[in-house]
């Protein structure tokens, strides 16, 4: 077994030849433009550095509601969730199909030239559906969808540039550089962990157990647009760097940041989760309990019988399933219901609600449910949250 195949066979590169920068720039100021919001800045830069491959650019109709109708590009190949580019009624009256758009940022830099193939229309309420599950707008998924104008446009993307500022760029791994540095360590076997939280026992403890069976793990924590109340990616990712300093192999771990904005699609999400992995060099994916889930939205396994709907391999990334993880004080370890039959009572598994109300007060969670490093700056960070 080698690293990924790139979805679709080829890693998509969609930025200019850099020679061309100053001339692209200046025939964007003559365009009919777009600004993006943070989410559609993200999703542009995941088209052009091939995380979405094998897309090119924004979907059109067909593509859509394939998608939409049986989670398949039209193509047939497997893809969950849609990737758009919406805009007003009013920004779309100018706009003609076949022309070109330049898409710029808040800040008024040129990011990007759409080559705009089709101009439609959308059912917010059936994307809802299709994509969540659900049209109650108290989901964070739902209600992105029905803050988003009319019509949509479609076609490839030529990236002029990418945006002035990238978060945790010393962490900023796009997939031709994964793939290079697993070739450069010889791995072949790569896990890869999707989180938005800090990394308590229960994920160390999945993540070890994928690292037994694999070269090495890619942890990848997404740090684009995520909704409020979670914790801010700064603070996630002091959480990762010394939980990986102090308690894993340096030289069989990598921390990359993953730059997508969280869609909170719990089961679709995991299949778009594990296709954009697969596309980093990844062979490997860690689906947990309510992976990429929201509220009470999914049930907890959702996430893992999601896959039972593709053929055996066809996604090409191998999923590994894990059951709800925790430490067993009559085991003296790590353990989950598929290794550990006491009562449970003997378990240390804390709600997010009550690790929340104890670090607000001071208070340290146990070691068995977190490690002190990572207690300790959360803690620092919410009392300086209170004090702001």
């Amino acid at each position: 077994m080698g690293i990924s195949t790139p979805h679709g066979g080829k890693l998509i590169d969609r930025f200019v030849d850099p020679n061309t920068v100053d001339s692209l720039t200046q025939k964007a100021e003559t365009l009919n433009r777009i600004r993006l919001s943070e989410r559609e800045i993200s999703d542009l830069v995941l088209i052009a550095t091939g995380v979405f491959s094998p897309l090119e650019g924004f979907m059109g109709s067909a593509d859509y509601n394939r998608v939409l109708q049986s989670m398949r590009l039209k193509s047939g190949l497997p893809w969950s969730l849609p990737i758009t580019l919406s805009v007003t009624e009013e920004e779309a009256k100018p706009l003609k199909e076949g022309a070109e758009i330049a898409l710029f940022d808040e800040e008024g830099l040129a990011l990007a030239i759409l080559h705009l193939e089709e101009i439609y229309n959308f059912d917010k309420e059936k994307e809802a559906l299709s994509a969540y599950g659900t049209n109650d707008l108290s989901h964070p998924g739902v209600a992105y969808t029905h803050s988003q104008g009319d019509f949509l446009l479609a076609g490839k993307i030529d990236m002029i540039r990418r945006p002035a500022v990238q978060a945790f760029q010393e962490h900023h791994l796009e997939p031709a550089q994964t793939r290079k540095l697993f070739l450069e360590k010889g791995w072949n076997r790569i896990v890869a962990f999707q989180t938005r939280n800090p990394v308590h026992r229960a994920h160390e403890y999945i993540q070890k157990c994928a690292m037994e069976i694999t070269d090495g793990l890619l942890l990848h924590p997404i740090v684009g647009a995520t909704k409020k109340g979670d914790i801010p990616a700064d603070v996630r990712m002091d959480c990762y760097k010394v939980l990986l300093d102090n308690y894993y192999p340096k030289d069989r771990t990598i921390l990359s940041v993953f730059p997508a904005a969280m869609r909170y699609g719990g089961p679709k999400e995991a299949i778009f989760h594990a296709i954009c992995r697969k596309n980093y060099g990844v062979t490997h994916f860690i689906v947990g309990r309510d992976h990429a889930g929201v509220g009470d939205f999914y049930g907890t396994y959702d996430a893992q019988n999601i896959f039972k709907e593709f053929e055996e391999g066809e996604l090409e990334i191998r999923p590994l399933f894990f059951d709800h993880s925790f430490y067993c004080k009559h085991c003296i370890g790590m353990a989950s219901s598929k290794t550990c039959s006491h009562d449970p009572v003997e378990r240390i598994a804390l709600s997010g609600t009550k690790v929340r109300e104890m670090l607000s007060k001071g208070v340290k969670p146990p070691p068995e449910f977190s490690r002190p490093e990572v207690a300790e700056i959360l803690i620092k960070a919410m009392t300086n949250r209170r004090e702001n």
